[in-house]
């Protein structure tokens, strides 16, 4: 049959299963919305600004395992969409950004609101296209998906001239294939043996598991292996409820904000299981020193992080649940008892979890009333932003549900939390989801406070208002001589702003206030 660009568009997202569009229009992408009359088997979540929309896309792929679609014109409204195109090619997440373009006979003109936007995404898609002629629509989008999905999971980007997006033609949609799980290689499969040989032999082991073992849906079998072999289970920043953090052999969080104890039990470790995680600097400081003693195993689906900032002994390639169920029925349970002793003696003599008596009150307050909210009801998701709250967030609340904690990770990007957090409530609308936002953060995409309304979702916000950039201002004063410089941020009456957006809206200033305003 013959359909219009736009209509083909629309057609191609329903076959791929979408249901949900995060945008905002123009008139570079206005036939797309014409069509989009036609199709309410689409919802579309109209954002306030088209950097809310990457964010929402991406928070909504990651608690749903869908490819998160996200929509904008061209020119300002494409490059408002970076960040977070760059947030979820930092964090593997699933994307496709459609984005309206001039007409054809137009292009290379400077005509209004033109920008090449498949060179300015470039270096943070995993591919980006210009669809020149309708015909190629289909085919364009099926393999958006394709590529997105495949692999190490990233954002594509799908320009369309508003011309073509006018211009009819044939709409047929190639046929997908059956979803499988990817078959390792031969080469993986011979070093799987070696790898449960170490492991099998170690004295002081420790898995490290990152976004990887949540992106492949791996938690299960990462649960498995630890109990198969007893080996205590660390998580990245992105692999936090990877694993349950209940688990007696849950250590929670290395790094540079995480757990003493985690950390220097690398140190003293003899092998490292690597699973799903890039060994990036925030987790090794100076690479020369990190886990000096141990041998290390490295699970990763993309070739090129394997091995790319610390050396490997034994490399595995491939999915991470793919390898697991592999590697599961060669390992065996090693009793250590003097590396578990030593380990739990590192965790007494170092209580990370303290909260210091300062008789005022503290986000860390706040995170351990709301981490008891968690235990009663594991089904609830938090959404983070970046800073000093997000490190809390990362020590203080323990996940016990797969996929259950959402931040920022490769990117940093300020803002995140609530626009991501509001593509997870959509992709959840069944579960509590907490945003747990800083005043900074917050402030740069607060607007979307208004897509919450109007979207009627019941997303709930923890928004921490200490009037500083804390992460900034921390850092300025343990390496910058004290020299606090642009770090105390004003903001509005918060609770007077979600008042005027029909928000109910609560302040706590007393520890004792806390948790009856958290349940409320």
């Amino acid at each position: 049959m013959k359909l219009k660009g736009s209509e083909i568009i629309c057609e191609s997202l329903l076959r791929e299963g979408v249901e949900v569009i995060f945008g905002h229009p123009g008139g570079a992408i206005l036939p797309f919305y014409d069509a989009l009359w036609s199709y309410p088997q689409l919802r579309h979540v109209l954002v306030r600004h088209e950097q809310g929309a990457a964010h929402a896309a991406d928070g909504y792929a990651r608690v749903t395992g869908k490819v998160g679609v996200c929509v904008a014109t061209s020119g300002p409204g494409a490059t408002n969409l970076v960040t977070g195109i760059m947030g979820a090619k930092a964090d593997s997440v699933p994307l496709v950004a459609i984005t309206g373009q001039v007409a054809r006979a137009a292009l290379g003109s400077e005509a209004f609101q033109e920008c090449d936007i498949c060179s300015i995404t470039s270096a943070c898609t995993k591919k980006g296209y210009m669809v020149m002629s309708a015909k190629d629509l289909a085919p364009t989008i099926y393999e958006a998906f394709r590529t997105a999905q495949e692999g190490r999971p990233g954002p594509v980007l799908v320009d369309v001239p508003r011309d073509v997006q006018q211009e009819q033609a044939e709409f047929e949609y190639p046929q997908a294939p059956q979803d499988s799980r990817p078959v390792l290689s031969p080469e993986t499969q011979a070093r799987l043996s070696q790898a449960a040989r170490l492991i099998n032999e170690a004295q002081r082991p420790l898995i490290i598991a990152g976004h990887g073992i949540i992106a492949s849906r791996a938690s299960d079998e990462l649960t498995a292996l630890a109990e198969a072999t007893g080996i205590p289970v660390i998580t990245t920043l992105l692999g936090l409820s990877g694993f349950p953090g209940g688990h007696p052999l849950s250590l929670g969080m290395l790094g540079m904000h995480g757990m003493y104890w985690a950390n220097i039990a690398v140190d003293q470790a003899d092998l490292i299981v690597g699973l799903g995680m890039r060994f990036d600097d925030r987790i090794t400081g100076k690479v020369s020193t990190f886990a000096p003693h141990a041998r290390i195993i490295h699970v990763d689906i993309e070739p090129t992080q394997v091995g790319r900032n610390v050396p490997v002994e034994v490399p595995l390639v491939g999915d991470a649940k793919t390898v697991l169920q592999a590697l599961l029925p060669l390992v065996g349970y090693t009793e250590r008892a003097e590396w578990m002793g030593y380990i739990q003696q590192l965790r007494r003599d170092h209580p990370s979890l303290t909260i210091p008596d300062t008789g005022t009150l503290l986000m860390q307050h706040v995170l351990s009333d709301l981490n008891q909210l968690l235990q009663e009801d594991p089904d609830t998701t938090v959404v983070t932003g970046v800073g000093q709250h997000q490190m809390w967030a990362a020590q203080f609340l323990f996940f016990n549900r797969c996929n259950t904690f959402i931040s920022s990770g490769g990117l940093g990007a300020m803002g995140f939390e609530l626009p991501a957090a509001l593509g997870a409530q959509v992709g959840r609308p069944g579960t509590p989801v907490w945003s747990v936002a800083g005043d900074g953060g917050f402030q740069m995409t607060v607007q979307e406070l208004a897509t919450v309304t109007q979207e009627k979702l019941p997303l709930k916000i923890a928004l921490f208002n200490n009037g500083h950039l804390g992460m900034v201002r921390q850092w300025q004063e343990l390496f910058y001589q004290k020299h606090f410089q642009s770090v105390p941020i004003s903001g509005p009456d918060y609770v007077k702003l979600a008042h005027a957006y029909g928000i109910p809206a609560l302040r706590v200033t007393q520890r004792e206030e806390v948790m009856s305003a958290l349940r409320e």
